[in-house]
């Protein structure tokens, strides 16, 4: 495998591959490095075509030690060609990703995958994460096909039917008084206080490598052609730059030629507070934790409950 280190975006310096997300120099993000200097585009291409149907086919370009197995693989969605949408346009070719035939309708399972399989390489038994919705999903339902205990934050108004969706697995849900940023906050705390593994705190940085597996299969579908325009949805900048880096990294080693593609930002509109969450009563499996600048929760026991 190509995987050597985890990296600082800002200063450079190098970590081991372990539950690890910030610089201890300069306090910048670290990312995953690897070494593709021995590849060949020839045989990397031969093993991508004989790999499964999801995204390990991709194993060589993720974090892994070795090739990856799940119980649930997402992956190589739907490439539809809308040419309506393209004349409507002005333009000769519009494809579409469709993201939503994941296994829980969402691209958050890619990077849950790579996540929950890497925290189980590293040796956690339990995974968590701060979410209001797809990623709860996500985490809950790839937790219980690996058989493994998680437990999944989110405000504590958050909308009964999204946590229903995400409850129906198993998982532990609890609520934390207070918006996104207090929940990100106290899971930040958490994970280092606990042996767990919080998918986008603590292994973010190979959380984050999931995403590329979606310029990967693009290429792919396209007839090992890259796009000439991409329009991504920036409420994950994360997503935006990754998608970029998997096209970087496969034009590298020769594997598609011409120009990157251009890309595009966008993200959905709304009326002043549609995202504004109403409080629920009747919520599964929920506990309350309250959230402040520092969280008092040296209390709770090994399920999250005081």
């Amino acid at each position: 495998m190509a995987v050597t280190a985890l990296r600082c975006k800002e200063c450079g310096t190098e970590y081991p591959l372990e539950a690890a997300y910030v610089c201890e120099a300069c306090f910048g993000p670290l990312e995953v490095a690897y070494d593709y200097s021995g590849f060949r585009a020839d045989e990397v291409r031969r093993r991508i075509q004989a790999g499964s149907s999801g995204i390990w086919r991709y194993a060589d370009f993720l974090p892994f030690s070795s090739r990856p197995a799940s119980a649930i693989e997402p992956g190589l969605t739907p490439l539809v060609r809308a040419d309506r949408l393209a004349e409507q346009l002005g333009v000769g070719e519009v494809w579409i990703k469709n993201d939503a035939a994941n296994p829980t309708h969402s691209f958050k399972d890619r990077v849950v995958a790579v996540a929950l399989a890497k925290a189980l390489e590293l040796g956690f038994d339990t995974v968590a994460c701060a979410s209001t919705g797809n990623l709860a999903n996500a985490v809950a339902a790839h937790a219980a096909a690996a058989g493994i205990e998680s437990f999944v934050f989110v405000p504590s108004n958050l909308e009964e039917q999204k946590l229903l969706a995400t409850g129906v697995y198993g998982t532990t849900l609890v609520g934390v008084e207070g918006n996104y940023d207090d929940v990100n906050r106290l899971c930040t705390e958490l994970a280092s206080e606990r042996g767990w593994a919080f998918v986008n705190v603590n292994l973010r940085p190979y959380y984050a490598e999931g995403s590329k597996t979606l310029a990967y299969e693009t290429v792919e579908q396209l007839g090992w052609r890259l796009p000439d325009r991409v329009v991504c949805p920036i409420a994950s900048g994360s997503l935006f730059t990754k998608i970029g880096r998997g096209f970087e990294e496969w034009r590298s080693i020769g594997l598609v030629d011409g120009e990157l593609p251009t890309f595009h930002g966008a993200q959905a509109t709304g009326p002043p507070g549609h995202d504004r969450q109403e409080p629920r009563n009747r919520q599964p499996r929920r506990r309350s934790l309250r959230a402040r600048p520092r969280p008092r929760h040296r209390g709770l026991d090994r399920r999250g409950q005081r």
